[in-house]
């Protein structure tokens, strides 16, 4: 199977043309990109919304997951023609360009609101989904890539934590695209799972708002999943979540200095600066948006913006 979209590099264009030559050239591309995501978006709502009209509890399969499939369709059938070609190659810098804003959302003094104990179950969330997802890569022969990217998805922020590692570690379109689906269907499968499980075992909403932050992988499904306990369970989940996303930005950079040392460590003169030529500057502005936000520097509605502007 194909990716979902053909990939190159538009980087040589840009430096040799102009940027206001490049603009007619990319146009239609990058309106294909925002068609696909948007039809993504209004299928998740569209769903949604039936759902809650006939009061049907349906998966909730996010818009990101529903725009790679429309991608596949697209790359599969009629194809990418090469009038937009230049345009759809734009995508990665829109993904990082996302994930900076998305540092709005995470507030230092959040994650000290869990209390060191719950703290101290995020540690160890983390240290043992990356082992696991690791061993069973390699127990059934994936490859080195994906199985980072599973791993990285399943331990911190789910497909947002994947689509960040993957411009980092220099993954394939198809690693990210078979890594986004499993975290996406592990994450419908626990909107069902995890409260029925709860009520079973009969867990307080402190104890089951951590569990579903800390194993669900995507915000939303978490979020859901606790407020389908209940209000208060929601509220845990949701601090957990955010938790665990905030080390996006050291979790990826770990992979990426180590694939960047791996790949090429013979043939390299001067590591440092061919670390730093690897090294994922799109997480320093993760990190500098979610500095700044937890300071104070934007307004309750410039936050709300970004955040929005983000998705």
């Amino acid at each position: 199977m194909n990716p979902a979209i053909p990939v190159s590099n538009t980087g040589e264009a840009a430096a040799s043309g102009g940027f206001l030559r490049l603009i007619p050239r990319l146009t239609p591309g990058i309106l294909l990109l925002a068609a696909l995501g948007y039809a993504g978006k209004f299928t998740e709502q569209s769903i949604a919304a039936y759902g809650k009209a006939h009061h049907m509890a349906l998966p909730n399969i996010e818009y990101v997951l529903w725009a790679i499939i429309f991608g596949l369709l697209v790359s599969n059938t009629i194809g990418v023609p090469a009038a937009f070609r230049p345009g759809v190659d734009t995508y990665e810098f829109w993904l990082k360009l996302g994930i900076v804003f998305q540092g709005v959302r995470f507030l230092l003094g959040d994650v000290l609101k869990l209390g060191g104990l719950s703290l101290g179950f995020v540690a160890i969330e983390l240290a043992v989904l990356i082992a696991l997802m690791t061993w069973l890569g390699r127990r059934f022969g994936l490859p080195p890539k994906m199985t980072g990217l599973l791993a990285i998805g399943s331990s911190i922020w789910g497909v947002s934590a994947i689509i960040a590692a993957k411009g980092a570690i220099e993954a394939e379109d198809e690693d990210a695209s078979y890594a986004m689906a499993a975290i996406l269907a592990l994450g419908a499968f626990s909107l069902f799972a995890f409260p029925a499980i709860g009520h079973g075992l009969g867990m307080s909403d402190h104890a089951f708002g951590l569990w579903a932050g800390l194993a669900v992988d995507n915000t939303a499904e978490a979020t859901a999943a606790g407020g389908l306990y209940s209000d208060a369970a929601q509220q845990f989940a949701v601090l957990a979540k955010t938790t665990r996303n905030a080390t996006i930005g050291f979790v990826v950079l770990a992979y990426a200095l180590y694939w960047a040392s791996k790949s090429q460590a013979k043939a390299i003169a001067n590591k440092g600066a061919f670390l730093w030529q690897k090294f994922p500057k799109f997480v320093l502005g993760f990190l500098l948006i979610s500095l700044l936000a937890t300071v104070g520097a934007f307004s309750k509605t410039q936050a709300t913006d970004l955040a929005n502007l983000s998705r």
